[in-house]
């Protein structure tokens, strides 16, 4: 058996989320199937990153295990050519150790998640970007942020169905970058709890409306309750852009 590690692109908009699911499609179940008929093995693909349907990713790490002998260029080239018209894309494929594994190895995480701050209707960003017609005020949504970084009991800002052993997380980077009309977030941390990323990003854009302010955010933080959450953001404007090794 050869370990491969893989370099993933996809939008979400058309899928059930990455993992397999009984009542959809999945990114898995796209690449495994891809898999399957380029090598006639029952590959099972294990990634960095578990994401929600309409999350995207720009660079997700995953990796499967091949008995066949196939270079790691070829078989880039034959899931690319297997996949379409689903719209993901292998960027990268290399041969790793056989102890090394896209998740348990993984150090590090990072996401952005995507605003546009005007009144006119998304185009052809729609289902990849949130729109707030609403102006937005990023030097509050900023102040608040910091509030959030470290290590934390995230129960407030965590999914009821997260199956995680513990709602406590260290947060190493959550900043507000304001261009143009566009907010991007940038989310940092070994790992995240499910929808910790969306539930603070809500809750962001909350303060940046000015319908919270900073305590909201300190308090909703405190409360350790999920019904605490002021908002919780769709998945359009989220994406995973990095996983550290």
């Amino acid at each position: 058996m050869t370990r491969f590690a893989f370099t993933i692109e996809f939008d979400g908009r058309p899928f059930m989320g990455w993992q397999r699911q009984a009542h959809g499609p999945t990114v898995q179940q796209a690449i495994e199937e891809a898999l399957k008929r380029i090598t006639g093995e029952s590959a099972v693909l294990h990634c960095a990153g578990r994401t929600d349907a309409g999350v995207h990713a720009l660079a997700m790490r995953a990796h499967a295990d091949i008995a066949r002998d196939i270079a790691p260029f070829r078989l880039m080239e034959a899931l690319n050519a297997h996949l379409r018209p689903d719209p993901v894309a292998i960027n990268a494929c290399e041969i790793v150790a056989e102890d090394w594994h896209a998740r348990f190895s993984c150090t590090g995480r990072a996401y952005i998640y995507r605003i546009v701050n005007r009144r006119a209707p998304l185009t052809f960003e729609k289902g990849l970007a949130w729109q707030i017609p609403q102006q937005l005020d990023t030097a509050k949504m900023t102040e608040a942020a910091a509030l959030l970084v470290g290590k934390h009991d995230f129960t407030t800002f965590r999914s009821v169905q997260c199956q995680a052993h513990s709602p406590v997380k260290t947060l190493d980077r959550l900043e507000v970058v304001r261009e143009g009309e566009r907010v991007v977030i940038h989310a940092e941390a070994r790992s995240f709890l499910h929808h910790q990323v969306r539930s603070m990003v809500g809750c962001l854009a909350l303060v940046g409306l000015g319908t919270w302010d900073a305590s909201a955010m300190a308090a909703a933080l405190a409360a350790c309750n999920r019904s605490a959450l002021g908002l919780n953001a769709p998945p359009d404007g989220l994406y995973f852009v990095e996983a550290r090794y």
